[in-house]
């Protein structure tokens, strides 16, 4: 019995040696083998580069999964002795384009990581494992059919005559989908019209899947709208380029039409015989967007690659594109790996969206790795923001980018008024619950109360931004005299109050660990001093308790109905945000509280008011992005409001009112802000002026994660240019998660080849390896 794992589709490699001067094949296998060169092996399989294979591994010989990278002849052995190089142990079907594969070579290097692993995460499982495949019998008419045609009985020869009254275009089919075209009772006279050779079966792969566009289509938005001026021109101006790469931003307000103006230039895109690639954040938070791309492009072939689609359904999109079948793929950033071979045109949606950036190893980031993507397809990518990244816009204030700007809403929107409320002097001791109980440190100040109550009594929409979920963020010891504050067992955090909805009854809460997600109870005392205990700080569980005590029985507000609250906890999978908006869409909700997530991507004309609980959650964060961030979620969340001919207002709640970001946001002034922010980058010497590292040791030992972030940044200092400034090693923000202790070392440089030199140079001499202790991350975007 043969002791390979199961593997669908596997050509067994002979065991027979054979002439030694088969073919050679260099392997990067899916483990953390640290080797760009990858293992050489031989074969007497036809084989090419880019196809997973299965090689054996070690002294034992594990089968092991793997690409093969390079194929020649003995010169691949080097000088090792060729009669003991072991033979491929299988292949398989899946092959990776020779742009993809070009791809992860960059992503490997670029990023520090082996490149087996970022092969092996470039295809999804479902891929590998051929998810939803099968083989099906399809029947064909015999073109030109028998002359003369055989003898056929009365039924055979009825179902003959309304099959050549069928359209032929719809052949080759099923015999149970023939019987049911032609209305018969019985699949006998099909099995007679094959047997004497009027229709021809044969077998053809397909993978079932339900529609992955059922959620998504959004029939009603068909009419192609007319360009405005701005569109009009960046459109003319892209499209005097498409046949070359570069790389556009188009910085466009919230509502200026940035998706119209993609859609136009995919149409030259596909007329010119190529296809498109669209990267949005998530799919599932942005599926407005998707269904208008799915809705123009469905008949050009649309394909949908994104983790909220069952196996099989991923297995089946994956085909089409690689098939050529799809003109349009459309996905978050595992898509940049979409298998398109006649790739014409990348747009990256919200390119300032967090995102894209991949928190685990290959720790890649989407967009810059689909500007170099367009670099080897020989493509444009254009880049469109809002509230662009500072690296992006950093780029087009240096000529590196071609800048455009859209600083008009299309249609009939405009921008709505932003006020600002201090809530330390928003009335907040007059305000009383609907009992008439004063209510002490509310989270919605008198303002936002009032103008929430004018907006739902003039029956429009209003949504309110919280980004903090649970009830609350901290649980101390109410006696003032002590410091007691209950953390997480595994990680030095504190935990967050949740209402239970399903392991305790009656709304009772509990806390949890958002790091590495452990639950306990609330004690009922301060095991310090036996007081009692307080529940500070806010997150849209109590947000929603607020709502329904101040304004449920004035509004008829009833929970889940007419107000809904989503995050994370409420939104558990893609189809429960889908029927949330479908429902929004239809005004059945009147108000929605949510985190970030409703702050991406929703166009509705009902939405004339946007609350922003709290401004200043971004701003206490320890990291030099928190005044980039705060702009950017007030800014995208602010756009919301005013989508259609009411004026639109925005109320931003804040302890900071004269805080920049905030300002600025509220002015809609990004340019002045970005600019505003670079100097002070530049003048601190941190990103996008220079470029960053960050190298972080784990270990469940704090000692020997020290001593190896110790020796890691002493040997980083031996080698490194002088210019490469090396802080640490010192402990990480949050100096423990999952009993991992924490240290890092930062690498900031006036270049990334600074940096990678280094880098690199550890790597081979074994010092330094992306493994499950120790994390390389180029371009980091989080520093906690």
């Amino acid at each position: 019995m043969s002791m390979l794992p199961f593997h669908p589709d596997i050509t067994p490699q002979s065991e027979d040696h054979g002439d030694l001067g088969s073919t050679f094949v260099r392997v990067a296998i899916e483990r953390g083998l640290d080797r760009s060169d990858g293992l050489t092996y031989r074969t007497d399989l036809d084989v090419q580069p880019g196809q997973r294979i299965q090689v054996p591994v070690g002294r034992s010989n594990t089968p092991t999964d793997g690409f093969i990278i390079e194929v020649g002849g003995e010169e691949l052995a080097g000088d090792f002795d060729i009669s003991r190089i072991k033979a491929l142990a299988s292949t398989t079907p899946i092959v990776m384009a020779p742009l993809q594969l070009k791809l992860c070579r960059w992503i490997a290097k670029y990023y520090a990581c082996p490149l087996g692993l970022v092969m092996a995460a470039a295809i999804p499982k479902a891929v590998k494992q051929q998810t939803g495949k099968r083989t099906i019998q399809i029947l064909n008419l015999a073109n030109p059919l028998p002359d003369p045609l055989p003898k056929l009985p009365p039924t055979a020869r009825n179902a003959l005559d309304a099959i050549l009254n069928l359209d032929y275009g719809i052949f080759p089919l099923e015999k149970a989908k023939l019987k049911d075209a032609i209305h018969l009772r019985s699949i006998a006279p099909i099995h007679k019209l094959r047997d004497t050779g009027i229709l021809i079966e044969s077998e053809r792969e397909i993978i079932r899947t339900p529609s992955v566009f059922n959620l998504l289509e959004n029939p009603g938005d068909q009419i192609t709208p007319t360009l405005n001026d701005q569109q009009r021109i960046i459109v003319d101006g892209i499209s005097q380029s498409l046949n070359q790469p570069g790389t556009h931003l188009i910085h466009g307000i919230t509502g200026s039409g940035k998706t119209e103006v993609y859609m136009r230039l995919i149409e030259q895109v596909i007329a010119s015989g190529k296809t498109a690639l669209v990267l949005v954040p998530e799919i599932a938070l942005t599926p407005q967007t998707a269904g208008r791309f799915v809705a123009r492009f469905k008949d050009a072939g649309v394909a949908l690659l994104h983790s909220g689609l069952s196996a099989g359904a991923r297995n089946a999109q994956w085909s089409l594109v690689e098939s050529n079948q799809a003109r349009v793929v459309i996905g978050p950033r595992s898509a940049i790996f979409a298998p398109i071979k006649d790739l014409g045109l990348i747009v990256v949606d919200e390119e300032h969206d967090s995102s894209y950036k991949q928190d685990r190893a290959p720790r890649y980031h989407a967009r810059d790795s689909a500007i170099v993507l367009g670099s080897y397809a020989k493509c444009p990518v254009i880049l469109g923001s809002a509230t662009p990244s500072l690296e992006s816009w950093s780029n087009a204030r240096h000529g590196r980018f071609k800048l455009w700007s859209m600083t008009d809403r299309a249609g009939l929107g405009s921008l709505p008024k932003v006020q600002i409320i201090d809530l330390a002097k928003d009335n907040s001791n007059t305000i009383r619950t609907q009992s008439g109980k004063s209510l002490a440190f509310p989270i919605i100040g008198a303002t936002l109360e009032r103008c929430i109550n004018e907006t739902l009594d003039r029956g429009q929409q209003a949504i309110l931004l919280l980004n903090r979920r649970g009830y609350a963020s901290l649980v101390a010891s109410a006696d003032p005299n002590c410091d007691w504050k209950l953390e997480c067992d595994q990680c030095d955090a504190t935990m967050v109050v949740h209402k239970s909805r399903v392991r305790t009854a009656g709304g009772k809460r509990f806390v949890r660990c958002h790091h590495c997600l452990s639950e306990q109870l609330i004690p009922t005392v301060c095991p310090m001093t036996g007081k009692g205990i307080v529940q500070i700080g806010v997150g849209t569980q109590r947000a929603e308790d607020e709502i329904m005590m101040r304004l449920g029985e004035r509004q008829n507000l009833t929970l889940g109905d007419n107000f809904v609250r989503v995050d994370s906890d409420t939104m558990t999978r893609p189809a429960d945000y889908f029927t949330i908006l479908d429902r929004f869409s239809k005004g059945d909700i009147k108000l929605m509280l949510g985190t970030q997530m409703i702050a991406k991507g929703l166009d509705f004309p009902g939405i004339t008011l946007v609350g922003i609980l709290s401004a200043d959650t971004s701003l206490s964060i320890p990291d030099f992005r928190a005044e980039e961030r705060t702009f950017q979620l007030i800014a995208q969340v602010a756009g919301r409001a005013g989508r259609s001919e009411i004026p639109g207002r925005v109320v931003v709640q804040t302890l900071n009112p004269r805080n920049s970001a905030i300002i600025l946001a509220s002015e809609h002034n990004y340019p002045r802000f970005a600019d505003q922010e670079l100097k002070t980058r530049q003048d601190c010497g941190l990103p996008p002026t220079t470029r960053m590292a960050r190298i972080i040791c784990r270990d469940p030992d704090q000692m020997k994660a020290k001593a190896r972030a110790t020796e890691l940044a002493d040997a980083l200092v031996q080698i490194a240019d002088p210019s490469v400034t090396i802080e640490g090693p010192m402990e990480c923000t949050i100096a423990r998660i999952s009993n991992q202790s924490r240290w890092g070392i930062e690498l900031l440089a006036p270049d990334s080849v600074m940096i990678q030199k280094p880098i690199a140079e550890l790597r081979k001499q074994g010092l330094l390896k992306s493994d499950a202790s120790t994390v390389i991350d180029m371009d980091p975007i989080w520093l906690m």
